[in-house]
C-alpha cells in the first residue's frame, strides 16, 4: 500500500489549466465517491482552491491511475494537465502535505488561509466516506504539524500584503474595530482583501464605493456591506474612520478640502486613511490636515518587506519543525505493519489464559482450596506462555541463528549477558 499525492498549482500551471481542474464544492462529495470506487484506489481526499488541486490516496497502483480517473472525470486529454502535474510518494507525501497546511508552499509565504482549506477538505473526504485509517491518520498528524508550526514559530504573525498591512495598522491605531465604520474605495481584488480582513476582526460596518455600482453591491453582499456609487462619496465620507483606497483612476478621488469638509462633520475625530493606489487616489495634501493619518503603499511597502523577511526565518524553523513530525509519523506508519502480529500474540495469550482458568474453577469446584487452585492456575499459565518462545529460542541456537537470541532478549526485556554476547562473538 502506497501514499501518493499528485496535483497542480500556481507555480506549475497557468489558470486556464487550474481552473479545468478545480472542483467546486457542490461536486466534492460525487467525485471522492467516483475516485473511491477505483480498484486501484482505498482512500481519497481532494483538496482543490484556486492556487491548487491536489488528491491524495493510498492505492496499490502508480500515478497514471489517478491522471486515468482526472481524465475521465473532467472529460480532458491526458496530454493538457500531465506537463504540470507533480507527484509525490510515502515519506514525500508526508512532506508536502505537512509543508502545504503550513504555508510554506503558498504563493504568500506563511499565508493562513491553506489550513482551513485542508481541513475542509479531510472533512468532505470524512462525509464521503473516503478516508481510512492511514490518510484520515496523515491528515490529523498534518493538523498537528501545522498547530505547531503556527505556535512555535512566527510564520504568520506578521502581514505580508498591503491589505492585510492596512488593516493590522488600523488595528493599532483604534482599540476596537467592531465601534469603527470602514469605507472602501473601489471593487478589485486588494478591496475585496481589505474586506476580507477587516470582516475577519469584527468591523462595525463596511461601505463600499465603486464607479460600477453592480461591483460595490456584489462586493458588499459577500461581508453584509453597504454598496454606493463613487458619485455619492462625498455624502458618506464622514462616516467613516478607516478609508481604504485602491483604484485604477488616474486622477485623486478624494482632495484636501472634500476631507476637511467630512473632517467637520465629524467634529474632528479622527480618519484613518490608506492610499493602496499607484497613481494616488488620495492627494498627498491630506497628509498636512491635523485629524488625518494618511499612509501610502509605500509607507507599508517597508513593513511587508521587514516581515516577509521575518517570515523567511520562521519557514527555516518551520522546516526543522516538519522533518520531525514526519519522523513521527512515519515511526507510527511503521507500528501498524506489527498490529496483525501483536493481535495474534494476544489473542494466542488470552486462550492460555482462559484454558487455565476454567481448569482452575472445575478445581475449586471440585474441593481443591482456593490457594492450591491460585499455585495451579499460575503454573500451568507460566508453562504456557514461556512453551513456545523457549522452544523457538531452543530451534534457534540450535541452528545457530544467534540474531534471534538477541531479538528474543531485546523483546522480552532481558538483563544484558556478556557470557552469551561473548560466546555469540567468538562464534
Amino acid at each position: 500500500m502506497t501514499f501518493l499525492a499528485v496535483g497542480i498549482n500556481y507555480n506549475t500551471a497557468p489558470v486556464s489549466i487550474r481552473e479545468r481542474l478545480a472542483f467546486p464544492a457542490d461536486r466534492l462529495q460525487s467525485a471522492l465517491q467516483d475516485l473511491w470506487q477505483v480498484k486501484e484506489i482505498n482512500e481519497a481526499a481532494i483538496l482543490s482552491t484556486c492556487n491548487r488541486t491536489e488528491f491524495y490516496c493510498t492505492t496499490t497502483g502508480n500515478q497514471q491511475v489517478l491522471i486515468d480517473w482526472v481524465a475521465r472525470n473532467k472529460d480532458i486529454n491526458p496530454t493538457d494537465f500531465t506537463p504540470y502535474l507533480y507527484s509525490y510518494t510515502d515519506k514525500l507525501v508526508c512532506r508536502h502535505l505537512f509543508r502545504v497546511a503550513c504555508g510554506l508552499d503558498s504563493m504568500i509565504l506563511g499565508e493562513p488561509q491553506i489550513l482551513g482549506q485542508m481541513k475542509t477538505a479531510y472533512q468532505a473526504a470524512s462525509d464521503a466516506g473516503t478516508l481510512g485509517k492511514r490518510l484520515g491518520k496523515l491528515f490529523q498528524h498534518t493538523f498537528t504539524a501545522a498547530k505547531k508550526v503556527r505556535t512555535d514559530t512566527a510564520i504568520g504573525s506578521s502581514p505580508v500584503s498591503v491589505a492585510f498591512a492596512a488593516v493590522q495598522l488600523a488595528q493599532q491605531i483604534f482599540d476596537k474595530l467592531s465601534e469603527q465604520t470602514a469605507l472602501l474605495i473601489g471593487a478589485g481584488e486588494t478591496i475585496e482583501l481589505a474586506a476580507r480582513h477587516l470582516s475577519q476582526q469584527g468591523i462595525g460596518r463596511i461601505i463600499i464605493a465603486n464607479r460600477t455600482y453592480d461591483k460595490a453591491h456584489t462586493l458588499a453582499m459577500q461581508f453584509n456591506g453597504y454598496a454606493i456609487d463613487l458619485s455619492e462619496l462625498p455624502n458618506h465620507l464622514a462616516e467613516a474612520d478607516i478609508v481604504i483606497s485602491s483604484t485604477a483612476s488616474q486622477l485623486p478621488i478624494l482632495g484636501k478640502g472634500r476631507v476637511e469638509s467630512a473632517l467637520k462633520k465629524r467634529k474632528n475625530k479622527p480618519m484613518f486613511m490608506v492610499d493602496l493606489a499607484v497613481p494616488r487616489d488620495i492627494e498627498a495634501e491630506v497628509e498636512q490636515l491635523r485629524d488625518v493619518y494618511l499612509y501610502t503603499v509605500d509607507d507599508l511597502q517597508h513593513t511587508i518587506t521587514q516581515n516577509m523577511n521575518s517570515r523567511r526565518l520562521a519557514a527555516e524553523q518551520a522546516e526543522e519543525i516538519i522533518d520531525t513530525q514526519v519522523d513521527y509519523f512515519l515511526a507510527w506508519l511503521r507500528a501498524q505493519s506489527a498490529q496483525s502480529t501483536i493481535r495474534d500474540y494476544r489473542s494466542q495469550a488470552e486462550q492460555a489464559r482462559d484454558e487455565v482458568l476454567q481448569k482452575a474453577l472445575a478445581s475449586l469446584k471440585n474441593g481443591v482450596s482456593a490457594e492450591e487452585a491460585l499455585n495451579r492456575l499460575a503454573h500451568s499459565l507460566t508453562n504456557k506462555l514461556i512453551h513456545t518462545p523457549s522452544t523457538q529460542i531452543r530451534t534457534a541456537a540450535e541452528n545457530e541463528r544467534h540474531d534471534l537470541i538477541i531479538a528474543a532478549r531485546e523483546i522480552f526485556k532481558l538483563p544484558n549477558s556478556t557470557k552469551i554476547t561473548n560466546k555469540i562473538e567468538r562464534l
